[in-house]
């Protein structure tokens, strides 16, 4: 596959620069008190099918089952997608959806298709509801799957997992810029710790720069669904992602702007998983032609 040389603009040759610089000051701060805390370990399943779009972008929406089903056993080392989703929640839960709203949004497909096949595994369909909003939604729910669109954000750097959750603060706007640092603790909030289940990403047609608005310049194929249990090492890898397709694109590394800084405050500060690639263990299954890991 050809590499595309996307031009560097001397605007975006300034927020790069500027991202590094304060993204290498913050972590530098932060190793020392990352060398104290407890090592972790964490599972990431990545499953792709080079069928899953079609033509003009159309989901194939019996590869796109058969990608579920599989992400489903293979993270919760289940042999059957019913004994997965049980071993996730219960028949009496109240299943909150969170997929990515409105610009670039999580595909209605992978929504449909999760919530058929918790139906099929034994949830009745009146305990699985819409959950992306405000503080009221997951107060609501006992658990949650938290399902975001793999993707870059100008405001946050990367607009994935942790951001997922922004509305559930009710002030979304002080967790952008160099704030989206401070992501994680939403995460925390007492009527959110705990409930996420599942994070199952869509990473059909990822966007790694510019978003969240779609630019077709910066999207492209991945064809994958990438799920594991703990937020940021899920995060992790999709930002790894994102990264080696950015430095694909530019043939060298082209840094995020604004840095995102919520990945490993998520596991330093707030201690919601680990941000560490040496303490990931990646999954992948499927089509590996740049699976970019």
């Amino acid at each position: 596959m050809s590499k595309i040389h996307v031009p560097l603009t001397r605007r975006d040759f300034v927020r790069g620069a500027l991202g590094t610089a304060v993204g290498a000051s913050v972590m530098d701060s932060s190793h020392a008190s990352a060398q104290k805390r407890p090592s972790r370990s964490s599972r990431v399943v990545v499953v792709r099918d080079q069928s899953a779009l079609l033509e003009g972008n159309r989901v194939n929406i019996p590869a796109l089952k058969k990608m579920l089903g599989e992400t489903l056993t293979r993270t919760t080392g289940q042999k059957t997608i019913q004994s997965a989703w049980l071993s996730l929640v219960k028949a009496d839960d109240m299943i909150g959806l969170v997929p990515t709203p409105h610009l670039n949004p999580t595909h209605k497909e992978l929504i449909d298709a999760v919530q058929d096949s918790l139906v099929e595994a034994g949830i009745p369909k009146e305990r699985i509801r819409p959950a992306q909003g405000g503080p009221d939604l997951p107060q609501a729910c006992t658990a949650l799957i938290a399902l975001p669109g793999l993707k870059a954000h100008w405001l946050t750097g990367i607009g994935t997992v942790l951001k997922n959750y922004i509305q559930y603060s009710g002030k979304p706007e002080a967790y952008h810029g160099e704030n989206n640092a401070r992501l994680g603790e939403i995460w925390n909030l007492p009527f959110v710790k705990g409930k996420t289940k599942l994070v199952l990403v869509d990473a059909l047609r990822p966007l790694c720069d510019k978003g969240p608005q779609p630019d077709p310049r910066y999207m492209w194929a991945y064809s994958g669904l990438i799920a594991g249990t703990d937020p940021v090492a899920v995060e992790t890898v999709c930002l790894t992602i994102i990264n080696k397709k950015r430095a694909a694109l530019r043939r060298e590394p082209w840094p995020l702007s604004p840095p995102p800084f919520c990945v490993a405050a998520a596991d330093e500060r707030y201690g919601l998983g680990t941000s560490r690639m040496d303490e990931i263990k990646v999954e992948s299954f499927g089509w590996t032609l740049d699976l970019l890991l």
